[in-house]
């Protein structure tokens, strides 16, 4: 059975959001993100949610398990600017019921 989590969100001017996000829709944080336009368009998920540009990279402030990156995102975070120890790809992050609660903080654009 489908259910929605509650996620924060603090955006790029140091806002924080806390939004419904669905668990059925195969939608990921990238996705959720640009669904409540918490970062102006063409700035996030500009590669379309493929891991090829981390403009959608953000901190994971939560202690949640997340999936485990995958080689593709882990060689784009070892390109990016401004990686910190709890960074990952918004797009790599599919919105499940085990996120709920999860917090995160939109990194800084490139």
């Amino acid at each position: 059975m489908a259910q929605d989590i509650e996620v924060t969100i603090v955006d790029r001017a140091g806002h924080s959001h806390t939004v419904t996000a669905p668990t059925d829709m195969n939608m990921n944080l990238m996705e959720l993100v640009r669904s409540y336009e918490l970062a102006p368009e063409g700035t996030i998920g500009i590669c379309g949610g493929m891991a090829m540009c981390a403009s959608c990279q953000c901190y994971i402030n939560s202690q949640h398990d997340l999936n485990p990156m995958s080689e593709e995102e882990e060689a784009m975070l070892s390109e990016a600017f401004h990686v910190q120890e709890n960074s990952r790809l918004g797009c790599q992050l599919l919105i499940t019921a085990a996120m709920e609660g999860l917090e995160v903080t939109l990194a800084p654009e490139e």
